[in-house]
């Protein structure tokens, strides 16, 4: 890239109002829309929904809400979602990583402050969105999302203990885990075999599905075949029709909860953690379809849209709505074209109700149980945490803090001190940069052109080009950084990125680098790095960035001999 071209990057206006905040949708359609892309989304969006139908329940129930609050949450706030938002192929609904925060609301302030909270923490969504504050968002390290969502797996996981087992308990089971765990060892000889059996094959059923039949809807089956055993055995165990007396078959009503400023006022620390871990959730979920399609979403007109949907399924009774990773990537694996997949889904889901809702009395609670312990599971980034424990010790201690903090303290917290000790690592990670770089001179010498007239000014070749990144690369420069390599990515063969002026990087940039190329290989745009030095190259190998899914060269000019050799003289 000239400096010529860099000029003009920089000075060209900035997108307009309209064009930051146009749903995707629209956009979508303007691409023309035709009977192709509607077959395309009416089988991703059936795919989702049955998907969904039991995950929705499933979380409803393990954050003190009834299953059909779950089933409303994701056909109004999904339907929202896709109508408003700035991604393609994003699916809203309950999510998981909200049960602590929405059991805890329900706990402290009641049903109406739960409501409430919702709709309070849409309009925080809505402000952040149209403030443009989204961009933010991002500057979260990668340890800390990964150490607060597998913190949040393992309190998932724990709060499903008793409806696995079947216990009964002698007084209402605790939130802390320290005070839950011995309570639950304590109602142990109650453990009820039926309830046990009918959850292990659940979670297996599942995990087989995935591996012999991965296409096939392996929750919806593994949890319609424990309502059928139920049904046909007649078993004496907890289900949905006997603890909530199944769910409504008619829509969702609006309604408006009882609102005081007293209560305001109490539910909004509740509001700010759903509006913080929301707008996280929602964009590392674009995030995700992103890579996965190449596509790009617009983080703030995403926020807008996720404000607007948890505003509509508070006032129609639902709970917090975000972007969901698990169905939003399930929506690009089954090819929707276009927003009116997500649409669909909330469609398929309110036809359920309207038409099979007696059904669901039979679905016995230790099966949805069963569902939650694989979701727990499969939030925890297992590689990842592997990869950022041996990559280095600091990421390791702001990962394993925000653990610890997110199990035995508060999610808020644990983000909070998650992202300073982030900060204070990267403090002191330029303090030895600046140490080591303090021989640089302020101009640099002259050098000479090198062997056969080749300087790594810029290669001649228009499909290649040569990036350079300048400074510090760390969790605050990703996302900007990211978009940016993913743009060139998109129209040349070659991508040669240059970190000779690169002191250091960190996990946050790392993976986006392995981002950046793995979108890159699926383009089939070859990605050289070069001037890394060793610390780099240890970090960017830990990340899975090694060959052959980039190569490493000393230099810029080494690597356009790469792709250009020069030939020899006669």
């Amino acid at each position: 890239m000239s400096e010529a071209d860099l000029t003009r990057a920089a000075s060209a206006p900035g997108p307009s109002f309209q064009e930051l905040f146009t749903p995707k949708l629209v956009t979508a359609l303007k691409e023309g829309y035709g009977l192709g892309r509607l077959k395309a989304d009416a089988v991703a969006g059936l795919t989702v929904a049955i998907v969904a139908l039991p995950l929705s329940m499933a979380i409803a129930i393990a954050s003190g809400a009834s299953p059909a609050q779950g089933l409303y949450t994701a056909i109004v706030g999904g339907f929202f979602v896709s109508l408003l938002g700035g991604s393609r192929f994003q699916i809203g609904g309950p999510a998981g990583a909200f049960i602590v925060l929405v059991a805890t609301t329900v706990q402290t302030h009641g049903m109406d402050g739960l409501l409430i909270a919702t709709i309070l923490s849409g309009l925080m969504l809505v402000a952040i969105g149209f403030l443009r504050l989204g961009t933010y968002i991002k500057f979260v390290p990668y340890p800390v999302t990964v150490g607060f969502t597998a913190g949040i797996a393992v309190i998932i996981f724990s709060s499903q203990i008793k409806d696995l087992l079947g216990l009964t308990l002698a007084s209402p089971e605790p939130g802390p885990l320290l005070e839950k765990l011995p309570v639950l060892w304590e109602s142990l000889p109650s453990l009820d075999p039926a309830t046990v059996f009918l959850a292990l094959a659940t979670i297996i059923g599942i995990s087989v599905l995935k591996r012999v039949r991965p296409h096939w809807p392996g929750l919806l089956l593994a949890v319609a075949g424990a309502a059928a055993v139920t049904a046909l055995l007649n078993l004496d165990v907890a289900t949905i029709g006997s603890r909530f007396g199944g769910i409504p078959s008619h829509p969702p009503i609006p309604a408006l909860p009882a609102v005081t400023m007293g209560k305001v006022i109490a539910v909004l620390p509740s509001a700010f953690a759903f509006t913080l871990l929301g707008s996280i959730e929602s964009l590392l979920s674009a995030v995700v379809a992103d890579g996965m399609t190449g596509r790009r979403h617009r983080s703030n007109c995403e926020l807008v849209a996720q404000g607007v949907a948890n505003v509509a399924s508070g006032i129609f009774g639902g709970v917090c709505v975000t972007g969901t990773i698990a169905r939003t990537a399930t929506n690009v694996r089954a090819g929707a074209a276009t927003p009116i997949a997500g649409m669909l889904h909330s469609g398929f889901l309110l036809t359920f109700i309207l038409v099979a809702a007696p059904l669901a009395s039979y679905i016995p609670l230790a099966s949805l149980a069963g569902v939650l312990a694989i979701v727990a599971w499969n939030m925890i980034e297992k590689e990842a945490v592997r990869t950022l424990v041996t990559a280095s010790r600091g990421d390791a201690a702001v990962l394993l803090t925000t653990f610890l903090l997110t199990i035995f303290r508060d999610l808020t917290e644990a983000i909070v001190v998650g992202f300073a000790l982030g900060s204070v690592l990267f403090i002191h990670r330029m303090s030895k940069t600046t140490a080591i770089e303090t021989d640089t001179p302020f101009v640099a010498e002259d050098e000479a052109d090198p062997v056969g007239g080749r300087s790594g000014a810029a290669p001649s070749d228009p499909e290649v080009v040569v990036f350079r990144i300048s400074g510090a690369f760390f969790f605050g420069a990703a996302a900007s950084i990211g978009s940016v390599l993913d743009r060139i990515a998109d129209t040349h063969r070659v991508l040669i990125v240059d970190f000779a002026a690169v002191p250091f990087l960190d996990s946050t940039a790392a993976e986006t680098i392995r981002g950046m190329a793995e979108k890159a290989e699926r383009r089939h745009v070859r990605v050289i790095l070069t001037g890394t030095h060793h610390s780099l190259r240890r970090v960017l190998f830990a990340h899975a960035v090694k060959p052959p899914l980039v190569s490493y060269e000393r230099t810029i000019s080494e690597a356009l001999e790469r792709t250009h050799p020069v030939p020899a003289e006669a």
